[in-house]
């Protein structure tokens, strides 16, 4: 038998101008137009307009907001207003705020654990009725606060906690929201492999919670933990009704300001200011965390 010998296959020099080498063109509508930065724009001083309204007035005295000819430059009676704020004896500002902080921080904690293990069990522990039972919880956001109002403040006066701070800090540890939120976040952020990894080196279920779950649920935490925060220390519905004058969170106090005959608009805006600051600044070192949250949540993988 006579060996055929096979013919040389040519080469063929892609040219650098062929269609498989050239670069992606950008496609049209990728980047946002003239309309969307004119909307953003919008929505951002629609948002700072109170806060600078705030600032006019509260900056200014008495007549600062009849006044139909007001500058709306920023006046310099700021300071004096919120010292006037500060050492008012109705208000009681320092314990109002510090029990502000207290309850907040403590409500934010309380609900960024409960619903991150509650979420970790709905979302990668199998357990009989667990789907049904994510929709009660889910459901009980469509019950109103205030429905149970009479009845927590009957059982807290009951317990003699009406004027503590345990009254409003108690029936806010869990939140049905930070449990679907954790839910939905741990069930696409953490894969079953690792799970079943954990469980193959050992690890029991709460071990593999804190070396798998708590991890990657850090994002999430911290977003759901600053909008919490947030939440609790704006409150003033509940507050207002089970505490007292002498041991108020700070929303309360400065309702005060609003309570005699003749209301002076520029010191009780510059006592909402001065409300306002902890907040900025919470969300000014905060702000890293809260981004990278909304990033995680919104892109998958």
């Amino acid at each position: 038998m006579t060996a055929v010998n096979a013919a040389p296959v040519p080469i063929v020099e892609r040219d650098a101008s062929s269609p498989a080498r050239r670069r992606p063109r950008a496609v049209r509508g990728s980047r946002p137009g003239w309309i969307v930065y004119a909307t953003l724009g919008a929505v951002l001083l629609a948002s700072v307009f109170p806060f600078y309204w705030s600032l006019l007035i509260g900056s200014g005295d008495s007549s600062t907001i009849r006044d139909a000819n007001r500058s709306w430059i920023p006046g310099g009676n700021f300071f004096a207003n919120a010292a006037a704020v500060i050492g008012d004896p109705a208000v009681n500002f320092w314990p109002a705020l510090l029990n502000s902080i207290i309850s907040s921080g403590l409500i934010a904690a309380s609900v960024v654990f409960f619903s991150t293990l509650a979420g970790w069990a709905f979302a990668k522990l199998r357990f009989r009725g667990g789907p049904w039972l994510l929709v009660f919880v889910v459901g009980t956001m469509a019950v109103p606060m205030q429905l149970g109002v009479v009845p927590l403040y009957i059982l807290f006066s009951e317990l003699g906690w009406t004027g503590q701070l345990g009254a409003i800090i108690i029936p806010a540890l869990t939140s049905a929201f930070g449990v679907f939120w954790m839910t939905q976040y741990l069930r696409q952020a953490v894969p079953d492999e690792l799970i079943e990894a954990a469980r193959v080196d050992g690890a029991s279920s709460f071990r593999t919670f804190l070396t798998v779950g708590a991890p990657a649920a850090r994002p999430a935490a911290a977003m759901l933990g600053l909008f919490t925060f947030v939440s609790a220390w704006n409150n003033f519905f509940w507050p207002f009704i089970v505490l007292d004058r002498q041991n108020p969170t700070l929303p309360v106090a400065l309702s005060l300001l609003q309570s005699n005959y003749f209301v002076d608009y520029s010191i009780v805006l510059a006592g909402v200011l001065l409300s306002t600051i902890p907040l900025l600044l919470l969300f000014v070192f905060a702000g890293k965390q809260l981004v990278s949250g909304i990033m995680q949540g919104a892109v998958k993988g």
